[in-house]
C-alpha cells in the first residue's frame, strides 16, 4: 500500500500534465477541471500517505513489462538503484500540504487566468510541478532528489508569461538563479561523495569540523535558499511576484517553494548535518537578516504584488532562524510558521489575483473602498493580514510566538550565538511590528475609505475566487484558536519532538479573551448608540481628508522613513539594483567579457599565441 500511494501522488499529476499538452489552449476550462479532479485525488491519496507508519522503499518503474535481460529491463533495474524513497513525520506533512495547495489554487486558477497574462500549457506545467514536488519531498537519494527538484525549476520558468520585455527578464532571472543554484547543489553532493558519505538523506550525518564538510553545507544550503527566497538569494522572488500571475505566484514563491525549500533546509540543518557554532551564528545572522531586510523593502513598495513579493521574504527569515536554533522548540516554530506562512501568503496572493482580475490595477494608490464590492475577499485579506503580522489569536501569532520564547531557550547555552539572543529576538519581534505597520498601509490602501466611481460597478463575489481564500481564512483561524490544544501537539509536535514551553501561553484562552473584548466594545458602541456622536472633518498625516474623493495616499506616510540619510542612500541603491546578487553577477560577467573583447582582433597570429598558453597552462595543472 505504501508504494501504490507514492506511485499515484508522484506520478499521476506528471502523468495527467504530460496527457494536458494534447488538449488544445481553447479548452482552458476542461484542462482546469481535470486538473481539479487530478488534485482532489492527490489529496485524498496524501491523507492516506500521512496516517501511514514511516517506511522505506524503492519505487518501481515497471521493469517487469519488459523481457527480464533486455536492455530496458536492465537499465530500468539500474535507475531503480537510485529510486530510494523514505517517509517520515516530516515528509509527510509537508506533501500533505502540496496536495492541499494544488487543490486549492487550481480551483482558483480555472476562473482566473484571461488570456493576456494566462502561461501557454499552465495546467500541465502546474501538475508537473505538483508531482515533481512530491517526488522531492519523498526521495531519500540525493540524484533523484535533485531530480525532482530540478524539473520544478524548469517549471517555475514556464508558469511565467513573457508577454512584455519585463516579464520575460523576470522570467529569465529566475531561471538563471534557480538553476546556478542547483548547479550549487550538485557541487555540494559532489563533495559529500568526496568525502565518502552515502547520498541517502536519512543516513548522512556529517560534521561540519572540516572544510569539506562546511563547504558541502553551504553549496546545499545555497539551493535551499534560493528556493525559498533567504537573504541573499531572494531578488527573483519580489519580481516574480510582480509580474507572474497571482495563481503562479500562490502556488510556487508562496507555497511550494517555500515548503520544498525550508524542508530541504529543516533536513540540512537537523539531520544531516550537524553545525558548528560558527555555521550556527551564520544561519541566525540570515535569518534575521532576511527578516528585517523583506520588510523593509516591503513597506515602500506601491506596487500590491509587489509588497507581497518581499513579504514572501521576510516570512522566511522566521523560518530559518527558528531551524538554525536546532532545538526542539525553534525547530517547532520553524516548521510551523512554514505552514502557517503557506497558508496566509497564499489567500494574499489570490487575493491580490482577484483584486487584479476585477480593477486591472497594481499600485495602491490607485484603489480604494474595494472592501463594499468585495466582501469575502476584504474578510479573507483582513485575517491574513493580522495572520502575518502577528496578531493573537491567529495562527502567525501561534508560531512566532514559539520561535520568540526558542530564541530566549537558546540563550541559555554558553556560544557566542546563544549569547546574541537579545539581538535575534529583538530583531524578530521588530520584523512583526514592520510587518503589520505595512499590512496597514495594504489593507486601507486597497480596501478602505471611499470607494471610487469606476469601482462601484465592480462585482467581487465569484465562488471561483472567493472559496479558496475564505478556505484559506478558515484554516489560518482554525490553526489560531486551537494551536496550543490540538495543532501543536497533534501535529508539530511528531516532527519537533516533545518540548515544554518555558512561558505561560495557551491559545484557546488567548482567543476567548479576545473575543471578549470584541464582544465589550460592540456592546459600548451599541449601547451609546442613540446618544449621537460629534462629528468633525478627519485629520489624517498631516491633511484635512476629502470626504467627496474619499481619501489621502496611503503610502505617503511611509516616505518619512527615508528621512534619513542612509536610510535613504539604502533604499536608492536597492532601487538600482546594487545589492541584487543576480545583477551583480550578471555586470561582472559582461564588465570581464568587455575587458576581453579587445583579445578578438581578427589577427590570426593572437589567436595562436593564446591557445598555446592556454595548452601550456592545463599541461602544467594537471602535470
Amino acid at each position: 500500500m505504501f508504494m501504490s500511494e507514492l506511485h499515484i501522488v508522484i506520478f499521476l499529476p506528471v502523468i495527467a500534465g504530460i496527457l494536458l499538452f494534447l488538449l488544445p489552449e481553447r479548452v482552458f476550462t476542461l484542462k482546469g477541471v481535470l486538473s481539479v479532479l487530478v488534485a482532489a485525488v492527490c489529496l485524498i491519496f496524501s491523507f492516506i500517505l500521512y496516517f501511514e507508519t514511516a517506511a522505506t522503499g524503492t519505487l518501481n518503474l515497471g521493469k517487469e513489462f519488459f523481457k527480464d535481460g533486455s536492455l530496458l529491463n536492465t537499465l530500468l533495474k539500474q535507475t531503480e538503484s537510485f529510486a530510494a524513497m523514505h517517509t517520515d513525520n516530516l515528509s509527510k506533512l509537508i506533501v500533505l500540504f502540496v496536495g492541499l495547495f494544488t487543490l486549492i489554487v487550481s480551483v482558483y486558477s480555472t476562473g482566473y487566468l484571461f488570456p493576456k497574462i494566462r502561461p501557454r500549457h499552465y495546467f500541465s506545467y502546474f501538475l508537473i510541478t505538483a508531482g515533481c514536488a512530491n517526488g522531492a519531498v519523498l526521495a531519500d537519494h540525493m540524484l533523484l532528489f535533485i531530480f525532482f527538484w530540478g524539473i520544478m525549476g524548469l517549471t517555475l520558468y514556464k508558469l511565467i508569461k513573457g508577454h512584455t520585455s519585463i516579464s520575460a527578464s523576470t522570467a529569465k532571472k529566475t531561471f538563471i538563479m534557480i538553476g546556478a543554484s542547483d548547479g550549487i547543489m550538485i557541487l555540494g553532493i559532489a563533495v559529500i561523495m568526496h568525502l565518502g558519505f552515502p547520498l541517502s538523506i536519512s543516513a548522512m550525518d556529517i560534521h561540519t569540523g572540516s572544510f569539506a564538510g562546511v563547504a558541502a553545507f553551504l553549496c546545499l544550503a545555497a539551493g535551499a535558499f534560493t528556493k525559498a527566497g533567504a537573504f541573499p538569494f531572494h531578488t527573483w522572488v519580489p519580481d516574480y511576484a510582480s509580474y507572474a500571475p497571482a495563481s503562479s505566484s500562490a502556488f510556487l514563491p508562496a507555497s511550494l517553494d517555500k515548503l520544498l525549500g525550508i524542508y530541504f533546509l529543516a533536513r540540512l540543518c537537523n539531520s544531516m548535518f550537524v553545525l558548528n557554532d560558527w555555521l550556527t551564528l551564520l544561519m541566525l545572522f540570515a535569518g534575521v537578516g532576511t527578516i528585517i531586510i523583506g520588510v523593509m523593502m516591503a513597506l515602500m513598495q506601491k506596487d500590491y504584488k509587489r509588497l507581497l513579493g518581499y513579504h514572501a521574504v521576510s516570512q522566511v527569515g522566521y523560518m530559518v532562524t527558528g531551524f538554525a536554533l536546532g532545538t526542539p522548540l525553534g525547530i517547532a516554530g520553524g516548521l510551523f510558521h512554514l505552514i502557517n506562512n503557506a497558508l496566509y501568503k497564499s489567500g494574499l496572493f489570490l487575493a491580490a489575483g482577484h483584486v487584479e482580475r476585477l480593477t486591472g490595477r497594481h499600485t495602491i494608490d490607485d484603489l480604494g473602498g474595494l472592501s463594499k464590492v468585495m466582501p469575502v475577499t476584504f474578510f479573507s485579506v483582513f485575517v491574513f493580514s493580522l495572520a502575518i503580522s502577528g496578531v493573537p489569536p491567529l495562527n502567525g501569532f501561534a508560531s512566532k510566538w514559539l520561535i520568540y520564547q526558542g530564541i530566549i531557550e537558546f540563550g541559555e547555552g554558553p556560544g557566542l550565538a546563544n549569547q546574541l539572543w537579545v539581538v535575534w529576538l529583538a530583531l524578530a519581534i521588530i520584523g512583526s511590528a514592520l510587518t503589520l505597520a505595512s499590512f496597514i498601509k495594504f489593507i486601507s490602501g486597497i480596501f478602505l475609505g471611499h470607494t471610487k466611481s469606476i469601482y462601484r460597478s465592480v462585482r467581487g463575489k465569484d465562488m471561483l475566487y472567493c472559496l479558496p481564500q475564505a478556505v484559506l481564512a478558515i484554516i489560518c483561524i482554525i490553526f489560531g484558536v486551537f494551536a496550543s490544544n490540538w495543532v501543536i501537539p497533534g501535529i508539530i509536535q511528531k516532527v519537533s519532538g516533545d518540548f515544554a514551553y518555558p512561558g505561560i501561553w495557551e491559545s484557546s484562552t488567548v482567543s476567548v479573551l479576545v473575543m471578549i473584548s470584541i464582544f465589550a466594545g460592540l456592546t459600548i458602541y451599541w449601547l451609546m448608540r442613540g446618544r449621537g456622536f460629534r462629528v468633525d472633518k478627519a485629520f489624517v498625516l498631516g491633511e484635512t481628508q476629502d470626504h467627496k474623493t474619499g481619501g489621502y495616499p496611503s503610502g505617503e506616510y511611509y516616505k518619512t522613513i527615508t528621512g534619513n540619510q542612509v536610510i535613504r542612500m539604502i533604499y536608492r541603491g536597492a532601487e538600482k539594483k546594487y545589492f541584487d546578487i543576480y545583477d551583480i553577477a550578471r555586470e561582472t560577467v559582461l564588465g570581464i567579457s568587455k575587458r576581453l573583447s579587445w583579445l578578438h582582433s581578427g589577427i590570426l597570429p593572437v589567436y595562436l599565441i593564446w591557445i598555446i598558453a592556454g595548452l601550456l597552462v592545463m599541461l602544467i595543472i594537471f602535470m
